[in-house]
């Protein structure tokens, strides 16, 4: 299973669109968006595609709640499941326990993967390019026994993706838990 990840998207609605369809183009089943969206149009755009996706609420998206019900649309922290794989969906680094297998949030804009406890914690990084000159994505690869990782970023003004890749042992799954 295949999931996509962002974060970070702020003003910058082309870099999301280019990072979405680089991520759609490898393979994403899902795209998760880790807050601070800012700009309908992000949101339309993932509404266009035939995808399933998600989107958690950041400190710069209060605006978009009165369109709450027009889109997937969800508070921090926010539990799912994906098949048999349990998430944590948050956009501030608040609520960091394992408490289940994947933990994503945003809001550093700084790329992070680490498991501890068994479960992954992912932060994509920025896509819109504020805090540093390139925009980042994560594809992460969930198989029963492990967690693959790809972060992806491209130089502004650029079109190759630079790839760095993670790999971790799965050690059992924590279902999903409140």
């Amino acid at each position: 299973m295949k999931v996509g990840v962002i974060a970070d998207t702020h003003k910058k609605v082309g870099r999301a669109k280019k990072g979405v369809d680089y991520l759609l183009n490898l393979g994403a089943e899902y795209i998760i968006h880790a807050g601070d969206i800012v700009k309908t149009e992000v949101l339309d755009y993932l509404e266009e595609l035939d995808i399933t996706y998600l989107a958690v609420y950041g400190n710069n998206d209060s605006h978009l709640f009165q369109y709450h019900d027009q889109y997937n649309l969800v508070q921090e922290p926010y539990y799912f499941k994906i098949r048999d794989t349990s998430f944590k969906l948050m956009h501030h680094p608040y609520f960091m326990t394992p408490d289940v297998d994947v933990v994503i949030y945003g809001h550093t804009h700084i790329f992070h993967s680490q498991i501890s406890n068994g479960t992954l914690f992912l932060n994509p990084g920025e896509i819109c390019a504020r805090d540093f000159p390139v925009s980042k994505v994560t594809l992460l690869d969930i198989e029963p026994e492990l967690f693959s990782v790809q972060s992806f970023e491209r130089t502004l003004k650029t079109a190759e993706w630079q790839t760095k890749t993670f790999t971790y042992s799965r050690i059992g799954t924590k279902g999903l838990t409140k």
